[in-house]
């Protein structure tokens, strides 16, 4: 069981996860994806390098300072996140892990699949979250663009409530996945059809599939699909917060990109310091009614 996880490695995660486990937390980073701090060319607006740094060395060295401070990091994929019995579960795609209080710290939202049709149709037809939507396509056909894990995840969701699930991979490799319901597709789509609601898919072919509803899981999940699933409160793809970090779910928080503002590194670090205090304040508070009920 660890004090907190944080999920992403950029200069928010990092920052969390630094005086967290200065304060003797224990404290797990899990991340996959490339960060966007990486793209950065030079950084010459960031206190303390005189002469600039790119974002690669910047991203790289936050990393291993992570390291040498002694958190435990692992680059993982993380698929699902559950909050079971007031305590967090992360399952990735190597295992599973808990603790007391979750950081979301994965960045922005990342661009869309380049696919006609699908900002016409969000909230007509199309959503970004099985566990949130399954409920409302009961018995019905639906389908799920993506081929990664999170596809998969999703797909999982959905097995038992849909009629019939189309997994729709858009040109990518089809991943391995049998049930009796689900078909795999792996067309190029062209777009989205419909009228007040979604209605077909069509590909580049000239074929089109019927259904009922549309699942977008390209890609890998980041901090606002998992926002989401967990019941917390956004706003224009930005995970909404307090001035501690805090969403409306206890224990869990965001800091970085994903909660909107200004994308600078220097505003991502501050936010992750503002996190890591309120959860150093959290975790020694749950831990003296712990002793308080022995």
């Amino acid at each position: 069981m660890y004090d907190v996880i944080i999920i992403g490695a950029g200069p928010a995660g990092i920052s969390t996860g630094l005086y967290t486990r200065r304060a003797n937390l224990k404290t797990l980073i899990i991340y996959n994806e490339e960060s966007s701090l990486e793209k950065a060319e030079k950084i010459e607006n960031y206190y303390g390098f005189e002469n600039g740094i790119s974002g690669k060395n910047l991203y790289e060295s936050g990393i291993q300072q992570a390291k040498n401070t002694g958190i435990d990091l692992k680059k993982e994929e993380v698929i699902k996140i559950e909050i079971i019995q007031d305590r967090f579960q992360i399952t990735t795609n190597m295992g599973k892990y808990a603790a007391k209080t979750l950081v979301l710290a994965t960045g922005s939202k990342k661009k869309k699949p380049d696919i006609k049709g699908i900002k016409e149709f969000e909230g007509k037809g199309v959503s970004y979250c099985a566990v949130c939507d399954a409920f409302f396509y009961r018995n019905r056909n639906v389908v799920v663009i993506g081929s990664g894990n999170y596809a998969l995840s999703e797909t999982n969701e959905l097995i038992n409530v849909a009629n019939r699930i189309s997994i729709l991979t858009n040109g990518e490799r089809a991943p391995e996945f049998r049930a009796d319901n689900v078909q795999i597709d792996t067309k190029p789509i062209k777009g989205i059809l419909g009228n007040d609601r979604v209605n077909e898919i069509e590909f580049k072919d000239g074929s089109k599939l019927k259904t009922d509803g549309i699942f977008i899981a390209q890609g890998v999940a980041g901090s606002i699909e998992f926002a989401r699933k967990l019941g917390a409160i956004t706003k224009k793809n930005e995970i909404v917060v307090n001035e501690n970090m805090e969403t409306n779910i206890k224990g869990l928080y965001a800091c970085g990109d994903c909660t909107g503002g200004i994308l600078q590194v220097s505003k991502s670090v501050y936010e992750g310091t503002k996190a890591a205090l309120q959860i150093i304040k959290d975790v020694r508070e749950m831990n003296i009614d712990k002793m308080k009920n022995i």
